[in-house]
């Protein structure tokens, strides 16, 4: 069943790093006439440090103490920035510390806002702006989504298909004069206008193709709205359902299946909506108590059946919706047993289950009659060295998605005739995929057909959309990114490299470069990247700003350590619970091993982490600050022993099972020896920007906030350390796919000026006044105010230096850039 799971909500969801964007317009890149970029000598290129009245006017803000001591086990912690957590994110005070480091960074990055801006407009200028995506045809119409020429957002389109017949992998959607007339169903544009922050989670087309279902989230907070329109006229149909999940699904023409969400924004009811009742009508299918358990929704790809799934992160059992019979109860089909995780789907009179256990790790795949689910047949047996990550029906075929070695691959069956017995599959197709490390993804196809559809890319193949006849083996691409900016894929290098972690475990890496533009003799910078959670695997996908690092000569790499699930569930499971410090272990090593075999040198390596893969950021900088340059935590969770502690939180109860739950005593003190916000210690740190979102309801602002405070009480550098808060956005940054592009230059520009422009200094380290006071500067008239005390001195121009005596730091006496 081909599970879509970055629709669900937020209490089903792991803290996540930026997932891919959606597939923009794809037409053939064209090829390069650009030359490579360099930068200007350092006689003619100002440094982005240099001083500036703003930027000296610049103080680090430091938070205020209030000791809470946090008691567990007998065991007492000291909290002193515990206040800056305020749920309702409303509390003046911390409102003005979060500005004040906000202000803070933006005075002392002043000058490096031009370079900023100059990434910015590269990024954007990659894009076409004016296109539109490969038409999908469903029923009567194509579908497809078309993007505007300086629109943040997306419409949604449909044309009717002008001749029936089978859908084939030469189908092309007819555009001239004589054809259909495009019709716009829904311009996010329009919704968008008046909000901050506008994000469509679900686009759901009813049966009969006269409906829509959408999902909009105004806030950033992940807790959705749903609107029913009418597909031709636009006009609402009933009334809104509010405080939902993304996920929502059509019962037929007349309901809608929707789930709720408990005060910490665990999904935990099951809807059936009429449409036109009011939603305090509506029928509560289900009602999941544990609170280790969240609820997810998905229709069979025949949309017979709804299933709804229940589960952790370690089990799952799944009930169904008999669609066509208008059934207004669930029925189980795979019971709740601990250990096991299912997922289903239906063709025919039979549903197809994948099913995990202690003993099959990697999966097998079942298929049982509708009226006997405990009559299964082994369809794919278990095997230990791949991974059944997924499939997907059809009406003749199943593609069936798998990893081995640490790639993803697509093998494609043909079924027997609906009603004829099932055996193991036999004589699968293999779509064969041309780079040494990729990323494919399966997309909406339709059931009664022949043709798959999948997503395919590389860190130098643009984002790609290709139909497959599984009969006859023939693919037939249907869109490639326009990537403007005279892009030239052969001017790139894409490698796969393996290192050996602390444990003897081999680590694979995915390496991206442009070869004029290195020299790998250990003087090129790199940008080292890692996440290692959740199972999830970061296959090495197209991202159009990257090149704006590349193309200056910086070697991108991504670290596919344990904790992912690259390399299939034992890689997963030995990088969670009491075996999470491999994930950091394994990040080291690559990191290691990128200095030793002269991709860069320490001076030259930059990290970068989002989400969980900020905790990683915050881990491996405590434990070995000495091998970096720079690192980027972006959204970090770094107070891992406190939030895992508060069953108050979102995601906490669901995830113990992921990190472990610090009630018990081993794996308080487990957790306790790697969180990042417990380990901060007296020693030097590199040079680390932290972002975070004040709305995000997965990972808290205040932990990145409280994290980024015990850095400035304690690190015994002067390097940078830099916080900026979103104060209109939640886990994903901004909404607007421009808007989101912002943050990729606001930390690209960033770790390329560190690394050509900031200078290592031998000076001393910054004295106790230095590291603890708040200052506020006027010429001629200044007071210092020490965090610990109340000190209070007059006409303190003397002690301007204090502002940065990283000013030294920060200087035009910058690196050589080669």
């Amino acid at each position: 069943m081909l599970l879509l799971r970055l629709g669900l909500a937020v209490g089903s969801l792991p803290r996540l790093p930026l997932p891919r964007p959606p597939i923009p317009p794809l037409l053939r890149a064209q090829p390069s006439r650009r030359r490579a970029f360099f930068p200007l000598p350092l006689s003619s290129r100002r440094s982005p440090f240099s001083a500036s009245a703003e930027s000296m006017a610049a103080v680090p803000p430091v938070a205020r103490k209030v000791p809470r001591e946090l008691v567990e086990h007998g065991d007492v912690r000291v909290d002193d920035y515990y206040w800056l957590r305020d749920d309702a994110r409303a509390d003046p005070a911390v409102l003005a510390h979060l500005g004040a480091e906000n202000d803070y960074t933006a005075a002392l990055m002043s000058d490096a806002k031009q370079l900023e801006d100059e990434i910015f407009a590269e990024i954007r200028g990659r894009i076409k702006e004016d296109d539109m995506d490969a038409p999908l045809r469903k029923g009567q119409y194509y579908y497809y989504e078309r993007t505007l020429t300086g629109k943040e957002y997306a419409q949604h389109c449909r044309r009717l298909v002008p001749i029936d017949g089978p859908v084939t992998v030469h189908d092309v959607m007819p555009t001239g004069p004589d054809a259909p007339a495009e019709h716009i169903i829904l311009d996010e544009n329009v919704k968008a206008e008046g909000h901050d922050y506008y994000s469509i989670g679900a686009f759901k087309v009813s049966p009969s193709g006269k409906l829509v279902a959408y999902a909009e989230d105004t806030k950033g907070d992940e807790i959705y709205t749903v609107f029913v329109i009418d597909a031709e006229s636009g006009q609402y149909v009933g009334q809104p359902l509010k405080g939902i999940t993304s996920d929502v699904e059509w019962a037929g023409d007349d309901n809608l299946v929707y789930i709720t969400m408990d005060s910490i924004l665990r999904p935990d009811k099951v809807w059936l909506h009429k449409l036109g009742s009011d939603q305090s009508d509506d029928t509560c299918l289900y009602h999941e108590k544990d609170d280790t358990f969240s609820l997810g929704l998905q229709a069979s790809e025949s949309k017979q059946y709804l299933f709804v799934e229940s589960g952790s992160k370690n089990t799952s059992f799944i009930f169904y919706l008999d669609i066509p019979n208008q059934s207004k109860e669930l029925v189980v089909l795979t019971p709740r047993v601990d250990g096991i995780d299912t997922t289903a789907s239906h063709r025919g009179n039979r549903f197809y289950i994948k099913r995990r256990s202690g003993e099959f790790y990697n999966s097998e795949l079942v298929a049982c009659p509708l009226d006997n689910v405990a009559d299964t047949t082994v369809l794919l047996p278990h095997r230990e060295s791949v991974k059944i990550q997924d499939f997907q029906l059809f009406e003749n075929h199943i593609a069936v998605y798998e990893r081995e070695n640490g790639l993803p691959k697509a093998t494609v069956y043909r079924l027997p005739a609906t009603g004829e017995a099932v055996g193991q599959l036999q004589g699968g197709k293999s779509i064969d995929f041309v780079d040494p490390a990729y990323a494919v993804e399966p997309e909406s196809s339709q059931f009664h057909s022949n043709v798959i559809r999948f997503y395919y890319s590389s860190m130098r193949t643009p984002p790609s959309i290709f139909d497959y006849d599984m009969d006859t083996g023939v693919s037939v691409l249907k869109k490639i990114d326009t990537v403007l900016g005279g892009f030239d894929a052969s001017n790139y290098v894409t490698d796969r490299k393996w290192t050996a972690s602390s444990d003897g475990t081999q680590i694979p890496m995915t390496i991206l470069y442009r070869k004029d533009m290195v020299k790998l003799d250990g003087s090129d910078p790199v940008l080292l990247y890692g996440y290692g959670s959740y199972e999830i695997c970061i296959d090495p996908s197209f991202r159009g700003s990257r090149f704006s690092l590349v193309d200056r000569g910086f070697i991108y790499v991504i670290a596919h350590i344990r904790g992912g699930g690259e390399m299939g569930r034992k890689w997963y499971e030995n990088g969670k619970l009491l075996t999470k410090k491999n994930t950091f272990t394994d990040f080291i090593a690559c990191a290691e091993h990128l200095i030793e075999n002269k991709y860069c040198s320490k001076e030259k390596l930059c990290i970068n982490g989002r989400s969980a893969g900020g905790l990683l950021m915050g881990a491996v900088l405590n434990m070995r600050p000495d091998l970096f340059k720079a690192a980027v935590a972006g959204v970090p969770f770094v107070d891992v022993l406190t939030t895992m502690l508060d069953p108050t939180i979102p995601l906490t109860t669901a995830e113990w099972e992921e990190w472990g739950d610090p009630r018990k005593e081993e794996y308080y003190y487990y957790m306790k020896s790697y969180s990042p916000v417990d380990n901060v210690k007296a020693q030097e740190y590199p040079h680390i920007l932290v972002t975070a979102g004040l709305n995000d309801p997965r990972v808290m602002y205040s932990e990145p906030a409280k994290f980024v405070a015990k850095l400035r009480e304690l690190k015994t550098d002067g390097n940078l350390l830099l916080f900026k808060c979103e104060l209109g956005a939640g886990h994903f940054s901004k909404s607007g796919r421009f808007e989101k592009l912002r943050e990729d230059a606001f930390t690209y520009a960033r770790s390329w000026a560190i690394i050509y422009y900031v200078r290592e200094r031998n000076a001393s380290p910054p004295t106790p006044k230095q590291r603890w006071g708040i200052c506020s500067f006027k010429l001629g008239l200044s007071q210092i105010r020490v965090a610990r005390g109340v000190v209070a001195k007059q006409n303190c121009i003397s002690e301007a230096k204090l502002f940065f005596d990283f000013r030294e730091t920060l200087t035009n006496n910058a690196l050589p850039l080669s």
